[in-house]
């Protein structure tokens, strides 16, 4: 019998469509401004740290209002939320194409990363809320899919507009596309995303009375400087030695924060994020292991499209179209593993980080044993191709899998916590590999150099794989089912007020 809070069952679709919609237009929006730096900076004569913030600016407000925004959406309600964070995403967007100048373009690149961030969680706490057992996988297998065709459409399509219409019009569109695609999103989110009867994650006061929200401020600030202080310094906002500082004390911030969560929910309240999510080694496993991968992924990608432009002297384009046959192949992989997770469980994941950490070996070959460039477009391309597959075997099902004991109150919470672990393995990636590519770059050529930065990126996925395959032989050592470890129903003991999956049979709790 299905959830409350479940949808009737002919709007599954409809839900799942007005969902990939904001996903696809914020990941391709991403892809975009990667080819679209040269013409910002020519369009806006924008210096080299003007033309960083464009995308620190953007992932660090992203990157800190993802567990704080999981949370409200959890509490007052995600389908208010995810309008609020579409909304919010589309006039920045609008703000940002008409920018006048390189500082006003970095503000509205801030309040964009606020809309992404108070968007993303809330797509995830929806798919837990209306989806259920295998079909909650397949939901997150479809959302990988979009992923990869968004990675593969960003770069195309940033390519032609400003191949179209020229450096100083074509980079304002690039931002501009997002607009008719968010007002569609709102328009069909209005009319096809069931209104809740109830605040998911609110609880009932003393009595049965009202249902009261508790927002945890004080968690809130403690979590946001925690992860502000750990970002900064892989950001890029300055070359001064004393930012490191910033690494110690965002660990202590993020200590201050586990004490007051515990202290808080001592005193009978609702902590931003309760803390047995965290003793729950599914949900432990699964989002450390998406730390790690994501410190081996995100520079993959901008390692490469950096190595065919300045490496090898071609055009932004030919770099976009480079990797889509690796997003292409994402995108199947994505939507078969959201099928075969129910069937294989954690070493679908672990099969899956195996066979990045091969492509990303195999890739930093080719750019060294490749010498004709005729060639090694060729061969770059079909070596990526698995690092684009093990990103739809990796991604989607380790979601399923980790969420599998997240009870629906809590949803967005958690949501948010793993997609902060992606933003901060990605952040730290991006300055590790792009690091070491120059580092080795001043001593050697750009072959070595590429493959030197390959090297470092597979030692963080091969992390990413041990992780899963300690994870599948705990499941394993537990007699856990495959099925179960996706769609058995959850709860969390010390949370008087979850309201768990109870919409599959009963399994073991992973």
């Amino acid at each position: 019998m299905p959830a409350p809070q479940d949808p009737p069952e002919p709007r599954r679709g409809l839900v799942l469509t007005v969902l990939v919609l904001p996903l696809f237009m914020a990941l391709m929006s991403v892809s975009i401004v990667n080819v679209s730096l040269p013409a910002i900076q020519q369009g806006l004569h924008a210096s080299t740290a003007q033309l960083q913030w464009v995308l620190s600016g953007f992932a660090l407000t992203f990157g800190l209002l993802l567990v704080p925004a999981g949370r409200l959406g959890d509490v007052v309600g995600r389908r208010t939320l995810f309008l609020v964070g579409v909304a919010l995403f589309t006039l920045t967007s609008l703000g940002a194409a008409l920018a006048t100048s390189a500082t006003t373009l970095n503000l509205w690149r801030v309040a964009m990363g606020i809309g992404s961030g108070v968007l993303n969680p809330q797509i995830i706490g929806l798919v837990q809320q209306h989806f259920h057992g295998a079909e909650r996988a397949r939901a997150f297998g479809v959302m990988g899919a979009f992923i990869g065709m968004a990675m593969a459409v960003g770069p195309l399509l940033g390519g032609l507009i400003i191949g179209a219409a020229g450096p100083d019009l074509g980079w304002r569109w690039t931002f501009g596309v997002n607009v008719p695609v968010g007002l569609l999103t709102l328009l069909v989110a209005w009319r096809w995303l069931p209104r809740e009867d109830r605040h998911p994650g609110a609880r009932r006061a003393a009595g049965g009375g009202r249902a009261r929200t508790d927002l945890d401020p004080v968690g809130v600030v403690l979590f946001g400087a925690s992860i502000l202080l750990v970002m900064l310094p892989f950001l890029h906002v300055t070359d001064a030695a004393w930012i490191w500082g910033s690494l110690p004390a965002g660990a202590l911030a993020l200590l201050g924060w586990l004490a007051w969560e515990r202290r808080y929910r001592g005193r009978g309240h609702d902590p931003m994020v309760d803390l047995a999510l965290l003793r729950e080694r599914g949900f432990a496993f699964g989002t450390v292991l998406i730390l790690c991968y994501f410190i081996g992924l995100a520079p993959s990608w901008a390692v490469l499209a950096i190595f065919v432009q300045d490496g090898l002297g071609h055009s932004a384009l030919v770099a976009g179209v480079v990797t889509v046959p690796a997003a292409l192949a994402g995108a199947v992989a994505s939507a078969a593993g959201g099928r075969l997770v129910t069937r294989w469980g954690r070493p679908l994941v672990a099969w899956g980080a195996a066979l990045a950490v091969a492509g990303q070996l195999a890739t930093g070959l080719v750019a060294v044993l490749m010498g004709d460039h005729r060639l090694v477009l060729w061969a770059l391309a079909a070596s990526f191709v698995a690092i684009g597959a093990a990103q739809g075997l990796v991604i989607g099902p380790n979601q399923s899998l980790t969420l599998a004991a997240v009870p629906i109150a809590h949803g967005g919470a958690a949501g948010g916590v793993m997609q902060t672990g992606q933003r901060v393995g990605a952040a730290i990636g991006l300055a590790v590999g792009t690091g070491v590519l120059f580092a080795t770059l001043g001593a050697r050529d750009w072959p070595q150099a590429v493959l030197a930065a390959f090297l470092s990126m597979s030692l963080a996925t091969s992390v990413a794989l041990v992780v899963a395959v300690v994870d599948a032989r705990r499941r394993r050592d537990r007699g856990e089912s495959l099925r179960g470890a996706v769609t058995g129903p959850r709860s969390l003991d010390t949370s008087p007020d979850t309201s768990p999956d109870t919409s599959a049979a009963a399994s073991p709790r992973s």
